[in-house]
């Protein structure tokens, strides 16, 4: 699946991204795949995890115009939450860590359980590496299918420096984005910290990016 509006129209990327536009790689395929599934799975129970700017949210989104539902954020579940679910067969809970309120994260499993509703959660870490303190949720969490979205794989990484840096109205030659690949860190968030310094140096010293300015901003 090229995708990415054909990686921009095969490098002449003169235009932004459509909100629904998710390039699909190894490091991503498997939960791809499993959201465009459903409701086709083995458990009702879902965990996406995987580093900040992994795409986590990108894909809910996906999901959600597709299917529909109700997305939480994890820092403010409330009794008013549970209530609300009551008329949505998908529910959402983004960001989940340790802080969250146990007990209401307990009875939300309990509710999708017994109601025979979806459960999808993202989260940085694996859902059940998290350390609840309360010892029926931590048995509730073995109960989610885990799908984990890898550090990013070269074509991943290309697509998402391409993607970047057409947010930024750049357009920089395929050897220069090799370059940069070959050099920087597989993480989703260095490849945004990246793009935002060769962004700034180049608008500092009012050049265009090439191999100099790459360099200096590998350097720092």
């Amino acid at each position: 699946m090229k995708s990415l509006n054909q990686l921009l129209l095969d490098f002449d990327y003169k235009q932004n991204f459509k909100h629904d536009d998710f390039y699909v790689s190894k490091s991503n395929f498997y939960t791809y795949e499993l959201i465009s599934k459903w409701p086709k799975w083995e458990k009702n129970f879902l965990n996406i995890n995987g580093d900040k700017y992994s795409g986590k949210t990108h894909l809910i989104n996906i999901f959600l115009k597709k299917f529909k539902g109700i997305k939480i954020e994890s820092n403010s579940l409330c009794n008013e939450n549970l209530k609300e679910i009551k008329v949505y067969q998908n529910i959402i809970l983004e960001d989940l860590d340790v802080n969250i309120d146990e007990k209401l994260l307990y009875t939300l499993f309990n509710i999708i359980d017994n109601d025979n509703k979806f459960l999808i959660i993202t989260s940085s870490q694996m859902i059940t590496e998290i350390k609840f303190q309360l010892e029926d949720l931590r048995s509730r969490t073995k109960n989610c299918l885990l799908s984990k979205i890898e550090k990013p794989d070269d074509e991943l990484m290309f697509a998402l420096i391409l993607k970047n840096l057409s947010d930024r109205q750049i357009t920089l030659d395929k050897k220069l984005i090799d370059f940069i690949i070959k050099r920087i860190e597989r993480s989703y968030g260095k490849i945004f910290e990246f793009i935002y310094k060769i962004d700034k140096i180049s608008l500092k010293k009012k050049k265009s990016i090439d191999f100099k300015i790459i360099n200096e901003a590998l350097e720092n």
